[in-house]
């Protein structure tokens, strides 16, 4: 029995965003019934929002934990090995990327699974895209430090490796301390480097503005409090 598909579903990066998902991305998610999700009842009501061909309750969702070991995880692959397709879903966005869903992309590999990825948003490259800044050569790097003077150590590390290489910094953080880290910026980097703001990225209230630092120092800051929200330094 040959094995089924590994299917990497993107979804919206927030509400009211269901326009963001492409078509044939919709509907190869609704010929499948075993999802793979950070949250269950999340990808539930995603689901349910693309008003699918058949009831919620028949379909079967694996719950993925970062902190899981590995052993149980391999479980999850069952239905694939039986010739089942599967569809992996992110919280928002791209599985794999900035997501735990890796680790099982990974161990599909491992078991000559066949794994593909299909097209939708994805709020690194779009902040990239709307940066200005280079994407010929970029790195990114997660969530920076949640305290300040780590933080400023990591800001600065970044703007050194930004002027070594030519290469456009991007990072995350909670959006609960967007504040501290837009305030850190503004205190620690240098006034001609390029620092991006990307927030609420192909939703109602996006907000995209890259400056230099001694322009952001003159400017009145947005209210970034809880928006998801990209940073890029250059």
């Amino acid at each position: 029995m040959s094995s089924g598909k590994l299917y990497l579903i993107p979804t919206p990066l927030g509400e009211n965003a269901l326009h963001t998902l492409a078509p044939y991305a919709i509907e190869q998610m609704h010929q499948l019934r075993y999802f793979i999700a950070e949250r269950a009842r999340t990808a539930r009501r995603f689901l349910k929002t693309t008003q699918p061909p058949c009831s919620i309750s028949e379909m079967t969702f694996f719950e993925l934990d970062k902190h899981q070991e590995e052993a149980s995880l391999v479980a999850y692959l069952d239905p694939l090995l039986q010739g089942q397709d599967m569809g992996l879903l992110s919280e928002a966005g791209c599985p794999g990327v900035a997501d735990p869903g890796a680790q099982m992309v990974r161990l599909a590999h491992a078991r000559s699974i066949e794994v593909v990825p299909l097209v939708g948003p994805s709020s690194l490259l779009l902040a990239l895209m709307a940066s200005g800044m280079n994407g010929q050569s970029f790195a990114f790097h997660g969530y920076l430090s949640s305290k300040k003077p780590e933080l400023a150590k990591d800001l600065k590390r970044l703007e050194q490796l930004a002027r070594k290489h030519k290469q456009t910094q991007l990072f995350i953080e909670a959006p609960y301390r967007n504040r501290q880290v837009v305030e850190q910026a503004l205190q620690q980097l240098q006034a001609d480097t390029h620092f991006g703001i990307a927030a609420d990225l192909s939703l109602p209230g996006q907000y995209i503005a890259s400056k230099r630092i001694s322009q952001w120092r003159k400017s009145k800051l947005p209210d970034l409090h809880k928006r998801p929200a990209v940073f890029l330094i250059l």
